[in-house]
């Protein structure tokens, strides 16, 4: 397979920057930063907080058992918290 080449880079292809975003930017000059930045430019998508978050256990099970657990694929976490909130509401 060939290796893809950035080839040139454009400029004025760069999306416009807001004032919001020229006011919270690094100032540098030759590679001295003049003034650094004030948090970041751009956001990231983040995710809500959840009122009841899951929590990490540790749990010793046979090995059998978690070999089996692990080989039902990817989800397999998921699958033993239903089957056990189903078995709690019995």
């Amino acid at each position: 397979m060939a290796e893809l080449s950035p080839g040139p880079v454009d400029p004025d292809d760069a999306p416009a920057w807001t004032d919001e975003q020229f006011a919270r930017a690094e100032i540098a000059e030759n590679g001295a930063v003049l003034e650094p930045a004030t948090g970041t430019l751009t956001k990231g998508p983040g995710r809500h907080a959840l009122d009841h978050p899951k929590q990490r256990v540790t749990l010793r099970l046979d090995h059998d058992v978690a070999e089996a657990l692990r080989a039902s694929g990817k989800g397999w976490q998921t699958r033993v918290n239903s089957v056990l909130r189903e078995w709690l509401e019995q």
